[in-house]
């Protein structure tokens, strides 16, 4: 090994270091909290739009919680844009289109109680956008650390096809590296909040089968390739062909479950 080659194979485990994290992340559960309850109640339609929340000493005894947190809980509902307190009034539950879905525990509680896949539709159409614009900026930019290290993570991915769970990691690898490398950290941080979500639900994961996998790898490998190329249009395609695809293949397994169905199977984007 030539001493460039070992200084840009160094670059590129220092790279790959960068999404190390990911690697190890595991969803952590929603503490018991009333803003989490009352999130899941309003969400649910448990508490109607235009209806009024409990009253504070209402929902002091319900809790076990004192007037101080009652009141705290209140004020980050409204930060949620799910509630306003009007003087007289009490505290009213509004309308659904001035809801923060970039709340994490506002999309979480929207992607729990999604019937009919609304909020994962629109969510996978956020990727789409996203993730595509970003895949032909990083064919248009991508060093060559970052590409070496692109495609170090692909081939761990190959080596992944027998174990679904490490599979589903080191795809969110996969990902990461194509928007950290497009420099667009907005879009990065819009997808990575909103697709971390999605992954903790049931209704947007399951069991992948190895043909699945076998079709993921070889969408990864396109866009790896149209990157490597340096095809940004080529890039755009492939991307959205992979995330598109992944989700029509599952999602009527995941309509046939929330229908009382037998559970569904997916692979995961």
């Amino acid at each position: 090994m030539t001493a460039a080659s070992s200084q840009s194979g160094l670059a590129a485990g220092a790279f790959r270091d960068l999404l190390e994290p990911i690697r190890h992340r595991r969803p952590r559960r929603l503490g018991d909290t009333v803003v989490t309850y009352l999130v899941d109640r309003i969400v649910s339609g448990a508490y109607p739009v235009d209806t009024v929340l409990p009253t504070e000493p209402e929902l002091c005894e319900e809790f076990g919680v004192s007037r101080t947190v009652v009141r705290e809980s209140v004020k980050l509902l409204e930060a949620k844009g799910l509630v306003k307190a009007v003087p007289g009034r009490g505290t009213q539950v509004l309308e659904p289109i001035g809801w923060n879905l970039l709340d994490p525990v506002v999309l979480e509680a929207q992607i729990r109680h999604d019937s009919d896949l609304r909020i994962l539709d629109d969510l996978v159409n956020v990727r789409v956008a996203l993730e595509c614009d970003m895949a032909a900026q990083c064919a248009r930019v991508i060093t060559p650390v970052q590409a070496e290290a692109l495609t170090e993570q692909a081939n761990v991915l190959a080596e992944s096809l027998d174990d679904p769970l490490r599979y589903a990691t080191e795809d969110v690898v996969f990902h990461e590296m194509i928007m950290i490398a497009s420099g667009n950290r907005l879009g990065h941080a819009i997808i990575h909040g909103i697709h971390a979500k999605a992954r903790l639900s049931s209704q947007y994961n399951g069991d992948p089968s190895k043909e699945e996998l076998v079709q993921s790898l070889a969408e990864h490998r396109q866009i790896e390739s149209m990157i490597l190329q340096g095809d940004a249009q080529g890039a755009v395609a492939a991307m959205r062909v992979h995330i598109m695809g992944s989700w029509a293949r599952r999602r009527p397994r995941v309509l046939g479950a929330l229908s009382g169905g037998v559970g569904a199977r997916d692979t995961r984007p």
